[in-house]
Formats: C-alpha cells, structure tokens, sequence
C-alpha cells in the first residue's frame, strides 16, 4: 500500500532518465508535486525541442562549411570535431523528447535506451576535451610561436581528435553497459530506461544496495573529475599564462578567434556547471542518508536538477551562433555572407600576426 502513496521520480542524476530505486515520499503535498512535474515536463521537451532544432540546422551548418567550404587549418579540425559531437547529440534528441511526453515511458528498446544515454555523456566529454586541446593549443601558440609554427599541422590535429573521441568513448561506455530497461514501479504497463548499477532485479539485498551505490558513486567521481573540474583547471591555467605572456610583450589584449575560444568555453562552464554542482548534492545527500532527509531538500534536488539538465543540453546548440556573433561586428554581419563569418571566427592570422609583428619590431631594434 506504500507504494500508492509515493511517486517516482525521475533519475535526476543520469539527465532526465529513471532509476528504481529513487523514489521519496511527498505524501504531505502531492498536488503540489504534481503540478512542479507537470511544469518541469513541458519546460524540458521545449527546451530540447529549440535545442534540436537550433542544434542540428546550427551544426550542420558549422559542419557543411568547415568540412567542405573552408580552407583545412588547425583551428577548423578543432571546432568541426566539436560540431560533430554537438550535432549528433542534438539529432538524438528526439527520443528525450518523446520519452518525456510520454511520462517517462521508453518504447524504443534496450539498444537506443543503451546508446541515448552514451550519447549524451559522449558529447559532454567531447566537449571539455576538445576545449581543453584548443586551450592547451593556443598556449603553445602563444608561448612557443616558431615551434607551433613548424609542427603545428592539421595532420596532428586530426590525430589528437582521433584521441580525444577515443578518451571519451572510453569513459561514456559504461554507461551503456549500465543502462537498462524495465517496468516502473509504480506502473508495470510503464517502461523505464534507468541505471541498473547492480546488473540486477534485486533491489533489497545489502550486498547488491552497497555495490549498486558504490558504482553510481564512483561514476559520478568520474564524470566530475574527468569530465569538468581537471579540464577547467587546465583551461584556467592555460589562459592565466596566456593572458600573462600578452600582457608583458603588450600584444592585444585580445584578438576575435580568443574572443571565440574564451566566449564557448564560459558558455561550457555556466551551461554544465549547475547540473555537476547540484548532482554533487544529491550523491553526498544519498551516502548521508540517515532516513529523516527533508522533503524540502528533495525537492531542491528534483526540480533543480532537470532544470540544470536542460541548459546543459542548450549548450549544445549555442556554439554556432557563439561562432557568428563573435566573429565580426554586428553590423557587418548582414553584409557578408556566412562562410565569411566563419571564416573570420576560426581565424588563425589575427592572434598570430601580433605575435609575428611584435618579434619583427624588436629584431628591427636590435639591428639598429
């Protein structure tokens, strides 16, 4: 009868999914509840709706021009392997959108259940890696301009983002070795698609409660560690120097490929920050439990996680319109055709010409 008198909740943690075992008992204002789920539903399929649409027409776009249109360079292989990761992340969308409208019902199968969730993850560690490898890539610019200049070639750009998609495979795949299919508790006629950590239909045992919390622990160790807090460090530290090595030779202070590198990694940061920050929360809520957990906190946790969910999930469409806002003036946007616009945001010669006059000027000055 206990059962009657909880509601299932979606698996915040794993974006929008569903697990068994996270359910909580709102009994003193389900009504409530209800009407905070009825809102956080439609806010979420409009949020992945726009983000579908503006994710796979802005992607593709990014994709046709510097795949085909543009003039191969290292920074070109950087920002098309990123809208490759963004594009296929927002074509499966879909399904997150049909899995919502349909409460949480997974129709799909086990397999688009598995590589749904893959996906996903696939393309948040994309992201940070390949922002990472254009961060690290502009320091050794800027710190060693004559080595970068003599090996710094697309044919080692591709090789590294060959790298870069294999690190992330890797650290996606569990989850979909994870992932799984089965009826909800609270309705056997609805299909879920959770996290079975414990590769098993026994939800009580200790043994298999302990190994169950131990791996969803460890995963989100991971996907934080790896997946946000040591890239961004590394991001930091990198334009730290940057920023340094500018500012002692009195280069510019900025040049419109840095304005595009710096503008979609903070777009990165305050679209994935949230979500990391508030599933920090929830793990440490979940190894302090003691049972007299506040509703209220519950709550914090449940409408705030799917919200901080769909941001993450617009950043995957921001980055194009990132690449043509920040590549030029406004103004001049409307008189230039696109490929000019992307053109003039992955340019390489602005931020290498300061370093270059700067070296002529005092070569000059020495000879005199």
């Amino acid at each position: 009868m206990n059962e009657m008198n909880t509601t299932m909740l979606p698996n915040t943690e794993a974006l929008n999914s569903t697990d068994y075992y996270d359910y909580y008992d709102f009994d003193e204002d389900q009504e409530k509840w209800a009407e905070i789920q009825r809102v956080l539903h439609i806010l979420s399929m409009v949020i992945y709706g726009l983000a579908f649409v503006l994710g796979v027409t802005g992607n593709g776009l990014v994709i046709w021009i510097t795949g085909f249109k543009m003039k191969k360079t290292v920074n070109v292989v950087w920002f098309l392997n990123l809208a490759i990761a963004d594009f296929i992340f927002t074509f499966v969308l879909p399904l997150s959108i049909a899995y919502t409208a349909m409460k949480f019902h997974w129709p799909f199968g086990k397999f688009l259940c598995k590589l749904n969730s893959t996906i996903m993850f696939l393309n948040m560690f994309c992201s940070i890696f390949f922002l990472t490898v254009i961060s690290i890539d502009r320091l050794i610019s800027v710190v060693f301009p004559v080595w970068s200049q003599n090996h710094r070639t697309t044919k080692m750009a591709s090789i590294i983002s060959l790298m870069v998609w294999l690190i992330a495979f890797t650290l996606s795949s569990p989850y979909f070795a994870f992932r799984d299919t089965g009826p909800a508790l609270h309705d056997e006629s609805v299909i879920n698609c959770f996290n079975n950590f414990a590769f098993s239909a026994d939800y009580q045992s200790p043994e298999i409660i302990w190994l169950r919390n131990m791996r969803h622990q460890v995963m989100v160790a991971i996907r934080f560690l790896c997946g946000f807090l040591i890239p961004f460090c590394v991001i930091i530290i990198c334009y730290a120097i940057i920023a340094l090595k500018l500012k002692r030779n009195r280069l510019a202070k900025s040049s419109k490929p840095f304005k595009v590198i710096i503008a979609v990694i903070v777009t990165f940061f305050l679209c994935w920050a949230p979500y990391h920050v508030l599933v920090l929360v929830e793990l440490f809520n979940n190894i302090n439990h003691d049972g007299n957990d506040s509703n209220n906190l519950m709550m914090v946790i449940h409408v705030g996680i799917p919200i901080a969910s769909s941001l993450a999930f617009l950043n995957s469409c921001l980055n194009p319109i990132l690449y043509v806002f920040m590549g030029q003036d406004f103004k001049e946007k409307f008189r230039q055709s696109i490929l000019s616009v992307f053109e003039s945001a992955f340019s390489e010669e602005s931020a290498q010409s300061n370093l270059s006059s700067k070296s002529k000027s005092k070569c000059s000055e020495a000879e005199e």
